[in-house]
């Protein structure tokens, strides 16, 4: 591995800084509680249980970080490594948590992003080349994912920041021009895809010659659930990687093996099953394809809204609450630019009603404060879009760190300026079953052809082109045109009686058992 391990300094050096050296951090002191965490740790591991292994990850881990580790890193992996038979694989899995905690609370030097690049890389090489006779927690497995993504994203902002860069940390970027290369993080993320077989696993898996998604990806036969899972969750990795960097078709090309119209592992990490709707939703957002972004926007703030208060304890609460807010935003913008309100729940619509009502009304005005609110609600829930490839050092240095969200932002924009012209016809098309082209142009105050050209336009803004190819209408009110009339069509969508008979059902409950507590004399 290219660090060697050789990371105490950083951290003990930056720490003492900033705490005017009275940290007392000391990496090789190891306490007796994460003496006892790392060989606790060592022993589930090597045993197989997944339960204690995701225990100690979940509470274990964060209540001695709360302990002791607030504002310093946990201890180095050279003084625990006595402690866990210098076992090369757990030093891997003890310095990506050493990392995690460290981005989590403290500011990582530009030296220890290097290094847990490189001790991604000796990780993921081990799962791919080595003999992984391990089974971990799927959140943990997501964990790995998530947080190699998030620190490649991390480390493009950071290195987008040319102006205030001293002449060590510009040579240091200079010499590793390698670290978090972007070819480097989509190679590794395909690799695991290509070597774990997953799409074929989960294309076996829907025929019922697979038990991927019965068992959430354990192996229950002694095998091992590494390189399965991880192949599974880099999908929805590169899905998100795609995204930040606006390529919208590969990222959703990415989550296609991947039925997200069934619960899933995916759905087995509330992080995944969070991240992978947002960036669905996101990116079908940025293809005009609004009405796959409200089904699926709806279902999962629907989720959220039924199931939050059972992950407070959850690390993750305050990115899951985070999350839930920006795709409310995202839901806004969907519906302000396709008008499709009967497809959202009744609990979803009430929350959206008093988060962004009054600012969707003014929206559909199309007028300058209206374009403010659409690039407020975009810049508020857009993720954090990057520029991959390294900076010119020649040039004088400047921060080029906000470029692709100017440009993501500015695309959005367009599309929003372009729907102006269709706010007006679908006004006037709501009021009227039949109309003649003569007398809609004479109300819209425009000739006869400009109006075809607005309704050409409509007809265009109106269909999108789905995953599989073909156009589909995104429009609630459609309409033809014969010798000169304009027909409307106005469309209605199945009924849902589900939710109406589930209320009712629930309702008849709380009735029978009122008075089952009822004494009758």
């Amino acid at each position: 591995m290219a660090s060697n391990y050789e990371y105490e300094e950083g951290p003990a050096a930056s720490y003492e800084r900033e705490s005017g050296g009275e940290s007392g951090y000391d990496p090789n002191i190891v306490a007796d509680s994460v003496k006892s965490f790392v060989v606790h740790m060592y022993r589930h591991i090597r045993e197989k249980n997944v339960y204690e292994i995701h225990q100690m990850c979940e509470t274990s881990f964060q209540s001695i970080s709360e302990r002791l580790f607030k504002e310093t890193p946990w201890p180095s992996v050279e003084a625990i490594a006595p402690y866990v038979d210098n076992d090369h694989v757990f030093c891997l899995l003890y310095r990506e948590m050493w990392f995690r905690h460290l981005y989590a609370r403290l500011s990582p030097t530009l030296k220890q992003r290097i290094d847990s690049y490189d001790n991604y890389c000796s990780l993921f090489q081990v799962v791919l080349h080595g003999v992984v006779n391990m089974q971990l927690p799927n959140q943990w497995l997501w964990d790995m994912v998530d947080e190699f993504v998030y620190q490649f994203q991390s480390f493009c902002q950071f290195r987008a920041k040319l102006k205030n860069k001293t002449e060590q940390e510009i040579a240091l970027l200079r010499q590793h021009d390698k670290a978090w290369n972007v070819y480097g993080v989509l190679n590794f993320l395909q690799a695991l895809v290509e070597k774990s077989c997953i799409i074929q696993i989960l294309e076996q898996d829907k025929h019922g010659l697979e038990q991927f998604t019965a068992t959430d990806g354990y192996d229950y036969s002694g095998g091992s659930n590494v390189l399965k899972v991880l192949g599974y969750f880099s999908m929805v990795g590169l899905l998100r990687v795609h995204c930040l960097l606006g390529d919208y078709h590969t990222a959703l090309k990415w989550l296609q093996p991947i039925d997200i119209t069934q619960q899933g592992v995916y759905t087995s990490v509330i992080g995944c099953h969070i991240a992978t709707i947002y960036h669905y939703g996101f990116a079908n957002l940025m293809l005009r394809r609004y009405l796959d972004s409200v089904r699926e926007f709806n279902k999962i703030l629907l989720y959220i809204f039924k199931t939050k208060q059972y992950h407070q304890k959850s690390p993750q609460y305050e990115q899951l609450l985070k999350k839930n807010e920006q795709m409310y935003a995202l839901l806004a913008l969907c519906l302000s630019l396709c008008p499709q309100p009967k497809l959202v729940d009744d609990s979803v619509s009430s929350q959206l009603r008093d988060k962004y009502g009054e600012k969707m009304m003014r929206m559909l005005r199309y007028d300058d404060e209206a374009f403010g609110i659409y690039d407020e609600l975009f810049s508020y829930a857009c993720p954090k879009f990057i520029t991959p490839s390294p900076p010119s050092f020649e040039e004088p240095l400047v921060n080029y760190n906000q470029d692709a969200y100017r440009l993501q932002l500015k695309m959005f924009l367009y599309e929003v300026k372009q729907q102006q012209l269709l706010s007006g016809v679908r006004t006037f098309l709501k009021v009227y079953s039949s109309i003649s082209l003569a007398k809609l142009a004479n109300y819209m105050e425009v000739d006869e052809p400009t109006l075809r050209t607005i309704l050409l336009t409509y007809k265009h803004k109106t269909h999108s082109v789905d995953s599989d190819g073909r156009i589909i209408s995104n429009a609630d009110i459609d309409f033809y045109i014969n010798n000169d009339m304009i027909y409307v069509v106005e469309s209605k969508p199945a009924k849902r009686y589900g939710d109406f008979f589930l209320r009712q059902i629930a309702k008849l409950e709380g009735v029978i058992n009122d008075m089952d507590r009822v004494k009758l004399e």
